[in-house]
């Protein structure tokens, strides 16, 4: 099944943008946020495909259903977003970032699409596609007080699956040999109130 996810993308990777934006203006505290999409190599250096293929989003679900419940978070999620295969050579990377903030600043403005319109990030999944790499390892940080705790789950092998809030810090450390691959899927619902 990962090989066949992994298939999906091969013909159609390219460079992956992420938000250059820093900060909201006055009038976007009011209106929502406007993301201005670019590259920037010292962020994230990847290749990404992107996939809406129906088997792909009945296969992940369950377990995104599964991860809300005993994770305790118990999120109201409508939809998932198109999902991205992700490719990580020798020395690709992605720092320290949130998927999303899940607040109503960050709720897509898009009328044309009434899963996502109007809705925010909630829950981030990502789905190793292959296990024979080296570095790459995925990391969440958590801030306590004056220090922060890194931590490093068991996710190396082909298959496993880790579900968290969009809104908690992660990254992915540099790949030091062979290539990654993961999907990345991103579950919306509305704003929290």
């Amino acid at each position: 099944m990962c090989n066949k996810i992994k298939n999906l993308g091969k013909d159609n990777f390219k460079s992956s943008e992420i938000d250059l934006k820093r900060g909201s203006t006055d009038e976007e505290r009011e209106t929502g946020r406007i993301r201005e999409l670019g590259e920037d190599k010292k962020a994230r250096l990847s290749d990404v495909s992107w996939t809406d293929e129906q088997w792909v989003i009945n296969l992940v679900w369950p377990y995104m259903l599964k991860a809300n419940k005993q994770g305790g978070w118990n999120f109201d999620i409508t939809a998932v977003e198109p999902m991205q295969i992700t490719k990580y050579k020798p020395g690709g990377f992605y720092a320290w970032h949130t998927d999303g903030y899940s607040d109503s600043l960050s709720a897509y403005n898009k009328p044309h699409d009434k899963f996502l319109h109007g809705k925010v990030r909630k829950l981030s999944m990502t789905i190793l596609l292959n296990g024979n790499y080296q570095g790459g390892e995925f990391k969440f940080v958590h801030y306590n007080k004056l220090e922060n705790e890194v931590e490093t789950p068991d996710f190396k092998n082909a298959g496993s699956i880790i579900v968290f809030p969009s809104f908690i810090e992660h990254q992915v450390t540099p790949v030091t040999k062979g290539t990654r691959y993961s999907l990345v899927a991103w579950f919306v619902g509305p704003s929290f109130k």
